[in-house]
């Protein structure tokens, strides 16, 4: 079975994909036959008789019944933002095998649970959120405390999931430290490409050779790149070798194809959103073709904006990138949904689960060799992607995959307003979660399947190389990658890297396969997914003999454009979802507010959403926002389990708590370990560094406390709910299909007994 199953690479055995693949997909098909109807069937107790609300306050802006599939497609699209993408990317410094067992048993036990029971309770509320559910539960003080927790949540989150885009598709500029020395090669030189008023920018030829100080050795860097440099200082090569001044920054240029491509789908979203509602009502198989054909065809015409007039208006600075994303989700905020947010979400989920069926099929076809170790010692504590150590911090870097309070808001924010009958509740609840889950191993395969000497070239800060560099020697020597004594970049022991058409261990290489990208030190996650994914597809077709130019640069642009829109989709979601919140706060004061279709509160408060995540994106960096991110996250997943575990005891169904109980008292546990540690240990390191990374620290610590406190009060709160429901005598162990609050009169809650009821097929 050796080349099937396992192979040696570099003296050790080396585990293949596509074992790992069956073996992850029997499992979720096992979990949703029989798992997921035991929770339809007797904890939610699903039944169409019961009219939905989006029958009962249909509105035709944001109740509207909706198609199964449709709706799917839009829930899918809105959950599936960043974390199943990144986290298990970034999360391949600890390896592989930890983030796998994570995604496979936590999706299964307690990411899909959350999902589609607080989408039955949401749907049985009147598609109220979570916030009113808590007034029900809880009693309304809960409100103010899990209204102002999941605002803060979401505004976090919402940042970290939009500066994944500004990694992907914007500019950057890398700071680079004083006296850093650059070799040049025999016979090349440096030259100035542009002047401005502060600053001139110098192109550097390939294979120049860095060293960080006058003590350290040189590293050779195969690729070409571009160093901004203050205009009142001067490079100068003496001997071949340019010192660097302080003030020096190099410069990552944006993607203007990604960009294109990504701009391009939301003219395709509004036609199919005009084409399905009102040029051809009910017409989804034509709007779903059309929306296809568009997305394919502003891929390949991409290809041809790079040094084109065109270039000029989609290569976007961060900033511009922050500025374009803001108009973005407040547009699709304040829109009917019927008009581009439901429509974009269901051609993108087209896009999405086609793409991942696709990446299924390419792991199973090319087989790759899993070139991770499963257990990556060297940065047990910490590396390069992730600054924490693997225990708690890989269950907080891989957090939508396995486990997403994120998705709690949209199971009672938009998808409970639209869903027709109570049967759809299963599909769409569990069944699109394990498709994240399933979305969150193709990312972690297409990253352990890369050579990771390419993965930490693309993952590690420009600005800390030299911090990390013994280490990623030391991993490198482990792996085979080196031999003793010899400089990385001059690869040994590993032959059967060079028998791939793609060859991995060239990065200058790799950057010109994927159409003259910047691929050194993009942090993040994102350009890295998108070269596993590329490198997948283009190793499925080698069978065809296309040349590797021909198809790995669309490949890999396809796969920024992918990942751009599970990132959108969520970001629009997200906003909407934030605006309704502060809706709800705000009609407390003014009435008028809490009507969602009324236009000044719409934009008044997505105004004051949009604002504020995007400050955050604009003030912070993925070091910073990604752990913020991943322990308020997985905090508002523990708000969500708490109340659906409180509901089932309210209405005397406590028997059936553990299902919501164990994984909530699991990732409570993971989740507060880690926060202790941002606040005691990472944070104030950030704040020691001064000026803004202080101030971010700052700002860090207070949000942390603060969403750590909320859930702790309200935790205490449901506890005390809990003991006095269980020993109340007014509590009814009965079956009641309503879930309705114990304190309605017994008569008002029937035993339901209906032959449409949702059972497992």
């Amino acid at each position: 079975m050796e080349g099937i199953i396992y192979q040696e690479i570099g003296g050790r055995l080396v585990l293949h994909a596509m074992p790992v693949m069956l073996a992850v997909l029997g499992i979720l098909a096992i979990a949703y036959r029989y798992y997921s109807a035991f929770l339809a069937a007797k904890v939610a107790a699903l039944d169409d008789s019961i009219p939905t609300p989006a029958h009962c306050l249909y509105d035709g802006q944001n109740y509207h019944p909706t198609n199964r599939w449709v709706l799917f497609g839009h829930h899918f699209a809105a959950i599936s933002g960043a974390g199943p993408l990144i986290g298990p990317v970034l999360a391949m410094q600890f390896g592989y095998l930890p983030g796998l067992l994570w995604l496979v048993l936590g999706v299964c036990l307690a990411g899909a649970v959350q999902d589609m029971l607080v989408l039955a309770a949401s749907v049985r509320r009147g598609g109220k959120s979570l916030a009113e559910i808590a007034r029900t539960e809880l009693g309304p003080w809960a409100t103010l405390v899990v209204s102002a927790a999941i605002l803060f949540i979401v505004i976090i989150a919402l940042a970290g999931l939009g500066i994944v885009v500004v990694k992907a598709l914007g500019g950057e500029e890398v700071p680079l430290a004083a006296g850093m020395q650059i070799r040049l090669p025999e016979k090349h030189g440096f030259h100035a490409v542009e002047h401005t008023a502060t600053a001139t920018r110098y192109h550097f030829p390939p294979n120049c050779e860095l060293r960080y100080t006058a003590n350290d050795r040189w590293r050779q860097r195969p690729e070409a790149f571009q160093i901004q440099v203050p205009r009142d200082a001067a490079l100068e090569a003496h001997e071949r070798i340019v010192t660097l001044p302080a003030g020096c920054k190099q410069i990552v240029p944006g993607s203007s194809w990604g960009t294109f491509t990504i701009a391009c789908t939301i003219p395709i979203a509004l036609l199919v959103g005009l084409w399905m509602y009102r040029i051809r009502r009910g017409k989804v198989v034509e709007a779903s073709l059309i929306g296809a054909i568009g997305v394919i065809i502003a891929t390949i015409v991409g290809n041809w904006i790079p040094g084109s007039p065109l270039e000029k208006y989609f290569s976007l600075t961060r900033e511009q990138t922050i500025l374009a994303m803001c108009i973005y989700g407040f547009v699709a905020s304040v829109l009917p949904v019927w008009l581009l947010l439901c429509p974009r979400d269901y051609l993108s989920s087209f896009l999405k689960i086609g793409t991942i069926l696709l990446l299924v099929v390419g792991v199973i076809v090319a087989n790759p060799p899993l070139r991770h170790p499963p257990i990556n010692e060297v940065f047990l504590a910490g590396g390069p992607t992730f600054k924490g150590s693997i225990f708690p911090f890989v269950f907080i870097c891989i957090m939508c995959g396995a486990i997403s309070g994120f998705h709690s808001l949209v199971s009672s924010g938009t998808t409970p307003k639209m869903v027709d009958k109570e049967s759809d509740i299963r599909p769409i609840g569990y069944g699109a979660m394990l498709m994240e889950g399933l979305v969150g191993v193709v990312a972690l395969i297409a990253a352990a399947s890369l050579d990771p000497k390419l993965y930490f070239e693309m993952n590690t800060d420009l600005s800390e190389v030299q911090r990390y560099q013994d280490q990623l020697d030391e991993l490198y020597r482990r792996l085979g990658l080196v031999r003793e004594g010899q400089d990385p970049l001059h690869q040994a022991g590993v032959r059967d890297l060079h028998q791939l058409p793609v060859p991995q261990h060239d990065l200058a290489e790799v950057e010109r396969l994927v159409g003259g990208e910047a691929l050194r030190g993009r942090t993040g996650g994102a350009v890295t997914l998108a070269v596993g994914m590329a490198i997948i597809f283009t190793e499925a077709l080698r069978w065809t003999g296309l040349a590797l130019e021909q198809i790995m640069k669309y490949w890999y642009h396809f796969a920024i454009m992918f990942e751009a829109l599970f990132i959108l989709t969520t970001i629009d979601t997200g906003t909407r979802i934030a605006r309704f919140l502060l809706q709800e706060a705000l009609g407390k004061l003014h009435p008028k507010f809490d009507k969602t279709d009324w236009l000044p509160g719409a934009v008044f408060a997505t105004a004051i959403v949009t604002g504020l995540w995007g400050a955050l994106i604009w003030t912070g960096s993925i070091s910073t926002i990604w752990p913020m991110f991943g322990i308020a996250n997985q905090l508002l997943a523990v708000i969500a389990l708490a109340l659906v575990t409180t509901l089932l005891i309210n209405t005397g169904r406590g028997r059936y708590a553990w299902v919501t109980l164990l994984p909530m008292l699991f990732v409570i546990s993971t989740t507060m370990t880690a926060g202790i540690q941002l606040i005691t240990r990472q944070f104030p390191a950030m704040i020691a560094q001064g000026g803004s990374r202080a101030l971010a620290g700052y700002l860090n610590i207070g949000l942390t406390v603060f969403v750590m406190l909320c859930v702790i009060t309200l935790l205490l709160h449901a506890l005390v709910r809990w003991i006095v429901a269980i020993t109340s005598l007014g509590v009814r162990h009965t079956s009641d299909t309503r879930w309705a609050p114990v304190t309605e009169p017994l008569a008002s809650q029937p035993e339901q007994v209906s032959t449409n009821r949702s059972t497992a097929s």
